[in-house]
């Protein structure tokens, strides 16, 4: 189909990431929606946990094809069915997509990771259909892992995925990365890699715009516990190892500005274990949430002043956590602890909408929020705005894919 100058593709997105509906909001829906509402054909192949027991089924809903694969569980499970389902979905991938997508000759194979398991159904529909391929580099794996602890260096998991991953790489026409410092890790770990295949190609999302009153801000402050005369510095998202959240337990109990309160909103593997911590240490500047309405997180969010991103200063790869932009959309300074090989608080400094920390540096840290609670934060939200608008919206992502392809 030609629209324009445009032809239109047929695409088929395999993510691990569970798509109910092209409505939700996230960086894959935003940029699925950007597809569709361009006039291309949209198929997005998408795990149903083996959990909530519903088949692998096939069908169409507002304007694009959903086909749910049965699969072991893989988020929120022990370390084992983790592994052997990661490895597995290769498998239940292409059989789905040979059973349901057989009448459908796809021009665009589009992909995340993690996982980096996709290759055989990647390598399918692109013989089959002489599809072109095209990665969305999320997460460098098993690099990551390895750098958790999770995985041992050297070991026979490690060798079997660090095939994988030079598999993934060898069979994808294009890659993009999520920042400069993402590319840069790829290619010179990946010297085989041609380097005009690898872009930067960021988290991106179709911003909309948050117009609470400072009323409705009270209101919901007050609905949750959190105070309405302190300085809020939120963390919202997912409470897992890889965020190195020790840091953010010890920056609380550290900050003795009476001004600074702490809220702690989501769930994730470190959720009981920070839980216990707040039990413990009952601290008088932070709160600690698990699980709010959309609706009610958001307005929630839009409450608080200042954002907060931590990842676990082990890492070695350059991650850019997708975070960032739920707080640039609602116009809030960012202060980012991370180690130091990530570019994020690099951007973020550079944009003038907030600061960087090495994490674990302690005395840092509370150096920044000394700055932050000095700053003008109006300002700087107006920064992180333009940021968003500038760098990150969906828009960007489509063009970039496009014109590869």
């Amino acid at each position: 189909m030609v629209r324009g100058n445009l032809v239109k593709m047929n695409i088929v997105f395999l993510t691990l990431v569970e798509i109910n509906s092209i409505h939700e909001r996230g960086i894959y829906q935003d940029l699925l929606r950007k597809f569709r509402d361009e006039g291309h054909d949209v198929t997005v192949v998408t795990p149903v946990e083996r959990r909530r027991k519903i088949a692998t089924n096939f069908n169409k809903r507002d304007g694009i094809s959903i086909l749910q694969v049965k699969t072991f569980n893989i988020q929120k499970t022990n370390i084992i069915e983790k592994g052997i389902g990661t490895i597995a979905i290769e498998y239940q991938y292409l059989s789905a997509i040979k059973k349901f997508t057989s009448d459908k000759k796809f021009d665009l194979v589009l992909y995340s990771t993690p996982p980096i398991t996709f290759a055989k159904a990647i390598e399918y529909v692109k013989k089959r259909d002489m599809a072109k391929s095209y990665l969305l580099l999320k997460d460098i794996f098993p690099q990551n892992a390895v750098d958790m602890n999770m995985l041992k260096k050297g070991g026979i998991m490690h060798k079997e995925f660090l095939k994988k991953e030079k598999k993934l790489y060898q069979i994808s026409d294009a890659i993009g990365c999520m920042s400069p410092a993402n590319r840069k890790f790829l290619l010179t770990h990946n010297p085989e890699i041609a380097a005009d295949k690898v872009e930067v190609n960021p988290n991106t999302i179709e911003p909309i715009t948050y117009d609470y009153t400072d009323e409705q801000k009270r209101k919901i402050r007050h609905k949750y516990g959190i105070p309405i005369d302190k300085t809020v510095f939120v963390y919202g998202g997912n409470l897992g190892k890889p965020q190195g959240l020790d840091f953010l337990l010890a920056t609380i109990n550290a900050t003795e500005n009476k001004n600074v309160f702490f809220l702690i909103v989501g769930d994730g593997t470190e959720f009981f274990k920070i839980k216990e911590w707040f039990n413990g240490h009952r601290p008088h500047n932070a709160a600690l949430l698990q699980r709010l309405p959309k609706e009610d997180y958001d307005k929630l969010l839009a409450a608080c002043n200042i954002g907060l991103i931590f990842l676990d200063k082990r890492f070695s790869i350059p991650n850019f956590p997708s975070r960032l932009l739920s707080y640039l959309e609602m116009k809030m300074p960012v202060l980012a602890a991370t180690d130091p090989n990530t570019d994020v608080g690099d951007i973020i400094e550079k944009a003038e909408c907030g600061y960087k920390v090495r994490a674990g540096d302690q005395a840092e840290m509370q150096q920044k929020i000394g700055c932050l609670m000095n700053a003008d934060l109006v300002r700087m939200g107006e920064n992180a705005e333009k940021l968003l608008i500038n760098e990150y919206k969906v828009d960007r992502s489509y063009q970039l894919i496009i014109n590869k392809i």
